[in-house]
């Protein structure tokens, strides 16, 4: 298991090596392929409406008219090191890990993210806490009793919560529990370390909505992994064997038809937390979802870049989560 772990630890640093090659040619290669120029490409870190006297300095401290080897190394050095920006007498420092440096908010990015992490870390964990819970033991049940009511109705209300958007169903939520009965008035985030009941009573509804979409996708997958699992030749064998029946399904059945489930729980978590974008912005939560948002619309480049490094970290940790969970699950996957 150790040799296995560490084996996944080496591929996971190299593929962050990858990661971080691709974003780098996405951001700044493949604009010089299509023809842009340095001087066109440093107006992407301005903002909108920017002077060419700006343009140029910031050409200048980000050194875009070097090679692209050299800039690439220049990205990597400033993730581990950190990263001076020098123009003259304008001088900028950007601390370790320097994911960039807005230059029209004056502020680097690593920070600002940070700030912002708690709100999508507290809303993603807490989500994949109820949709993994609920999905798996409504799917597990639906399964068990096929055709039944209890089966139907769930995967109806499964149909519904996949097929209905979070900003509908969010908004749903807020004018009736939070307008039309005031239950959950005021929805913002607090701090966990400040109040840890206003923390959770606040995200409630958040954690619901989303949990919805998730579960009911959960539901579905774990209902036709236990159908199919529950079929197979070495169930009948261990129920011939004189096992009790809930040692069948939970060592056996549920154990094989969770395989998909992890895989697709590592993805979805890695996803939510580089920004649960729509969640965040109908709840009107600050994290990394509505920070991009803004990113985007104020036409920061660096911030865009740096969250986007963010989630793909995010994503890569995820996998390497899964694959350990692999381990645990099955075995077989060590060798």
């Amino acid at each position: 298991m150790i040799t296995f772990i560490i084996r996944r630890l080496i591929t996971t640093v190299f593929l962050l090596i990858v990661v971080s090659m691709i974003t780098f040619a996405i951001f700044f290669l493949i604009p010089r392929l299509a023809g842009q120029t340095s001087y066109q490409l440093a107006a992407t870190y301005v903002g909108r409406n920017p002077t060419a006297a700006s343009i140029k300095a910031i050409e200048a401290k980000l050194g875009l008219d070097q090679p692209l080897p050299v800039q690439y190394g220049r990205f990597l050095r400033g993730i581990v090191l950190g990263a001076h920006y020098d123009a003259g007498p304008n001088k900028t420092y950007c601390p370790p890990p320097c994911f960039g440096y807005s230059f029209r908010s004056q502020q680097p990015v690593w920070p600002q993210m940070v700030s912002d992490a708690p709100v999508t870390i507290s809303l993603a964990i807490g989500a994949a806490v109820l949709w993994l819970a609920g999905g798996v033991t409504i799917g597990v049940v639906s399964a068990l009793r096929r055709g039944s009511f209890f089966d139907r109705f769930s995967m109806g209300v499964a149909l519904a919560g996949v097929s209905l958007p979070i900003f509908f169903t969010g908004l749903i939520s807020l004018e009736l529990f939070s307008y039309k009965w005031p239950i959950f008035p005021n929805v913002q985030f607090v701090p966990f370390t400040q109040n840890p009941f206003l923390w959770a009573w606040n995200l409630v509804l958040p954690w619901v909505t989303l949990a919805f979409l998730y579960a009911a996708l959960y539901a579905r997958l774990t209902r036709a992994g236990m159908l199919e699992t529950m079929g197979e030749d070495y169930i009948r064998t261990a129920r011939a064997k004189g096992l009790a029946e809930r040692k069948v399904i939970t060592k056996h059945g549920l154990r094989a038809a969770l395989t998909p489930i992890v895989t697709i729980f590592g993805m979805d978590l890695g996803l939510l937390l580089g920004g649960a974008v729509l969640t965040e912005t109908t709840f009107s939560l600050h994290g990394l979802g509505l920070f991009t948002i803004e990113a985007i619309q104020n036409q920061d480049f660096p911030e865009i870049m740096g969250v986007t490094m963010l989630a793909t970290f995010f994503i890569v940790l995820a996998n390497l989560v899964v694959d350990i969970l692999y381990a645990v699950v099955d075995p077989r996957v060590r060798h």
